[in-house]
């Protein structure tokens, strides 16, 4: 895994954690890196300090540094974020289906024109949503975890 601070053509600053350089730059280039902040899609790497680990024997104190005035702090959400975010839930449990685990197989069966075109939304793992993105099938994954439905 990698962090990458990243910035956005509106300036916004933010970090995000993708598998590796090669990872991030796939997602870059499908345009699936966005800004978390105004959702724009032109989001190029920021300048960022390396993290190094002190040495063993070192003082064990460290320092915290202080984000600048339009970074994201990822552990403390802005205010406002947590209704940003019910509200895009709600839209995307009413205009879309749910299909569970089952979201890889119905994705590509619709890129693919076996199934009805339609909004789906569910669940997949990490290497069958690598599939789907390295096949062409459009896919995005939710700042959310889906509610799981039972019948």
């Amino acid at each position: 895994m990698i962090q990458y601070a990243l910035k956005c053509s509106n300036g916004h600053t933010f970090d995000s954690w993708f598998q590796s350089a090669a990872a991030y730059d796939k997602l870059a280039n499908a345009g699936m890196v966005t800004c978390a902040v105004c959702g724009d899609a032109c989001v190029e790497k920021a300048i960022m300090t390396p993290r190094v680990r002190p040495a063993r024997k070192a003082d064990a104190r460290t320092t915290v540094p202080l984000p600048a005035a339009n970074t994201i702090n990822v552990a403390m959400p802005p205010a406002g974020v947590e209704k940003v975010l019910a509200e895009l839930r709600r839209k995307v449990e009413e205009n879309s289906d749910y299909v569970g685990k089952d979201f890889a197989a119905e994705a590509r069966k619709i890129y693919l024109g076996d199934a009805p075109e339609r909004a789906i939304y569910g669940e997949a793992k990490l290497e069958d949503a690598k599939a789907l993105i390295d096949d062409g099938v459009p896919v995005a994954p939710l700042p959310f975890i889906p509610n799981r439905k039972t019948n």
